[in-house]
C-alpha cells in the first residue's frame, strides 16, 4: 500500500466531512498507516505533528499503552451490553468518577455517543424538565458566535451563519443573546446585563441558555472572562431558567482546570461532555445533571414522566474503559499542573507572533493557543494556505478562517512545540 493508491480508492467511496471534496481535486488528501504520541505518519513514511489533537480529542498522544492495555482487557471481557435494564463496571465506574470531578452538586450521568447527541439531550431534559412542573417552556438562548455541534437541534441553538443560511428552515427557533466581545470583565458584565434584559422580557419562555464556557471553540476560538459564567449562573437562579454547560471542548483540562467551569466556581444544570472524554479513542459523550433535575422525572410509571431518550451504543463497555483509563492518567501523572506548566511555555512562544504585520492578535486559554490574522478576506482562503504549508513541513495545522490555533496533546513535548509553532510561524510569514 502507498499513498497514492489509497487516496485514488477513497476518493471513489468516502465523502469527508467539512470538506468540499471538489478541493481534493488539487489538495492532497493525507493517508495516515499509523500514529503514536504526537505524530502521524503516512504511507511514505513522512510524519507531522498533530498540532489540533485530531479534532480536539486526543489528550495523551495516539496509540496510547495505558489506554491501550485498557481497552484490551476490556475486550477479553464485556464489549457491549443494553444500557436499559442492565449495567456494567466501567460505566458504574466512570459516572463515579466523573460526579466526584464535575461541580458540586452534579450527581446523575446519561450517556450518549457524541457532543451534538448529548447536546440533543440536555436541551431535551431541559424542556422536559419544565414540561413535568407544567411548564412550557419552548426557547432556548444561545450566545452569538457560537457552536453546539450538527444535528438539527444542536444546530438550531448555534450561531455560524453558514450553517443557518442553509439550514433555517429545519432549524427550531432560537434566540441569541451577545457574547462578552473581550477577555475583559467590563465585557463580561456588558453581556451578562443584556441577557438580564431578555430573561426580564422572556423569562416565561426560555427554557435554558446554553454557551461554551471561556472558550468559543468553532466560532473562531473566541474567549471572554470567566466571570461572564458567575452572573449568567445568577441570572439563571433569578428566573428559574437552567444553564447548560457545553464542555464538549473546553472539558477535560483544556483551559487549565478540569473542567473551565471550576475556573467561574459555578455549577450548571446541565454540564455536557466528549472529545476528549475516551482520551480521542472511541465515541462517548455524557450530559451530568443535578438530582433536583433528576427528580423531576422519578415516577410511578403511569404518570408518563419519564426521559424519552436512547442511543444503542448508550455507555458503550469499551468506551467506558477507554474514559476511565484517561481518568486514570489524569489522577496518577498530576495532568493538570504538567498542562498549566506547558501553557505557560507555549505563552512565552507565542509572544514572538506579535512581530509579524499580519497579525492582528494573540490570545489564550490554558493548552488553546490562538493567532488571528488581518487584513485577509474569506475568498483567500487563507487558512488553506497555512494548512498546505504545515504538512509541507511536517505539521498538522488546521486553520478557522483567518484563525490559527493550537491545541495538541498533552504529552507535547517542548522541542515539538517549538516546532509546532516554528512552522506555523513561518506559514504566516510566508504570507506578507
Amino acid at each position: 500500500m502507498n499513498n497514492q493508491e489509497l487516496k485514488k480508492r477513497d476518493l471513489e467511496v468516502v465523502w469527508h466531512p467539512c470538506t468540499q471534496m471538489k478541493d481534493h481535486e488539487k489538495l492532497p488528501l493525507i493517508p495516515i498507516k499509523r500514529a503514536y504520541g504526537v505524530y502521524l505518519e503516512d504511507f511514505e513514511g513522512n510524519v507531522y505533528i498533530d498540532a489540533i489533537s485530531s479534532w480536539w480529542v486526543n489528550l495523551f498522544g495516539h496509540t496510547n499503552s495505558y489506554i491501550n492495555q485498557k481497552i484490551k482487557e476490556q475486550l477479553d471481557t464485556l464489549e457491549h451490553v443494553i444500557l436499559a435494564g442492565f449495567t456494567h463496571e466501567q460505566v458504574v465506574k466512570l459516572s463515579e468518577r466523573l460526579v466526584a470531578l464535575s461541580p458540586d452538586g452534579l450527581k446523575r450521568c446519561f450517556y450518549a455517543d457524541n457532543g451534538s447527541s448529548a447536546v440533543e439531550v440536555a436541551l431535551k431534559m431541559s424542556f422536559h424538565a419544565h414540561k413535568n412542573e407544567n411548564k412550557i417552556k419552548k426557547r432556548f438562548v444561545s450566545l452569538t458566535n457560537s457552536y453546539h455541534g450538527e444535528t438539527i437541534g444542536a444546530l438550531s441553538v448555534g450561531d455560524v451563519e453558514l450553517y443557518k443560511n442553509t439550514y433555517e428552515p429545519l432549524l427550531i427557533k432560537s434566540i441569541q443573546t451577545p457574547t462578552p466581545k473581550d477577555m475583559s470583565k467590563e465585557a463580561a458584565l456588558e453581556a451578562a446585563r443584556e441577557f438580564e434584559e431578555l430573561c426580564k422580557k422572556k423569562a416565561d419562555e426560555i427554557s435554558a441558555i446554553i454557551l461554551e464556557p471561556l472558550v468559543q471553540g468553532a466560532g473562531y476560538m473566541h474567549m471572554y472572562h470567566k466571570d461572564f459564567l458567575v452572573f449568567v449562573r445568577q441570572i439563571c437562579h433569578k428566573y428559574d431558567i437552567h444553564m447548560i454547560a457545553d464542555e464538549v471542548m473546553t472539558g477535560f483540562g483544556r483551559t487549565g482546570e478540569m473542567f473551565a467551569c471550576h475556573s467561574a466556581n459555578i455549577t450548571p444544570d446541565f454540564l455536557v461532555l466528549s472529545k476528549g472524554l475516551t482520551g480521542g479513542y472511541l465515541p462517548l459523550s455524557v450530559v451530568l445533571t443535578t438530582d433536583e433535575i433528576y427528580m423531576k422525572f422519578y415516577c410511578d410509571y403511569n404518570e408518563h414522566k419519564a426521559f424519552l431518550h436512547s442511543h444503542s451504543y448508550t455507555g458503550n463497555a469499551l468506551a467506558c474503559a477507554a474514559a476511565n483509563a484517561t481518568l486514570d492518567i489524569f489522577e496518577n501523572d498530576n495532568v493538570i499542573e504538567k498542562n498549566r506548566a506547558l501553557a505557560e511555555y507555549m505563552s512565552k512562544k507565542l509572544q514572538k507572533f506579535k512581530e509579524l504585520q499580519n497579525v492582528e492578535s494573540i490570545r489564550q486559554s490554558g493548552m488553546i493557543c490562538v493567532i488571528e490574522l488581518k487584513g485577509y478576506t474569506a475568498e483567500q482562503r487563507i487558512g488553506l494556505k497555512v494548512y498546505e504549508y504545515g504538512l509541507k513541513n511536517g505539521v498538522l495545522l488546521r486553520p478557522l478562517g483567518h484563525i490559527i490555533y493550537f491545541m495538541p496533546p498533552y504529552i507535547i513535548k517542548n522541542e515539538e512545540v517549538d516546532k509546532m509553532m516554528g512552522v506555523a510561524y513561518d506559514a504566516i510569514a510566508s504570507l506578507l
